[in-house]
């Protein structure tokens, strides 16, 4: 991967300085803000590129991170359901043997009666 990049970073410098040498004529440019009055057109679409570039990688970052924040809204739902359900389980089974023991309960006094007055002799 690093490899990668270092070559990629070579073909885009490399393109860069043949757009600045195969286009040297001079234009005057409106910067919305100043006025340049002479600047290479191959540097004005060196700049244009990498102002399109950055813009684009901030928007690319940023549009992710939306859909990724959508992702993990949606894998955390689907844990607090299951999580839920597994809640409700358990006190469902809590409840049949809290019922269950209560049965046995007494079901063992009804059998084996306590009598507290009887006298053995």
């Amino acid at each position: 991967m690093r490899y990668f990049l270092v070559a990629l970073l070579l073909v885009v410098f490399g393109y860069a300085l043949a757009l600045v040498l195969q286009n040297p004529a001079e234009l005057p440019v409106d910067l919305l803000f100043t006025q340049v009055p002479a600047m290479r057109l191959g540097l004005l679409l060196l700049l244009t590129l990498v102002l399109g570039i950055v813009l684009g990688l901030l928007l690319g970052v940023q549009v992710f991170r939306v859909f990724q924040n959508a992702w993990e809204v949606k894998r955390l739902r689907k844990d607090i359901d299951h999580l839920r359900k597994e809640q409700i389980q358990t006190a469902q089974l809590a409840a049949a043997e809290a019922a269950a023991n209560a049965r046995h309960e007494k079901t063992v006094l009804d059998i084996q009666p306590e009598n507290k007055n009887s006298n053995p002799l």
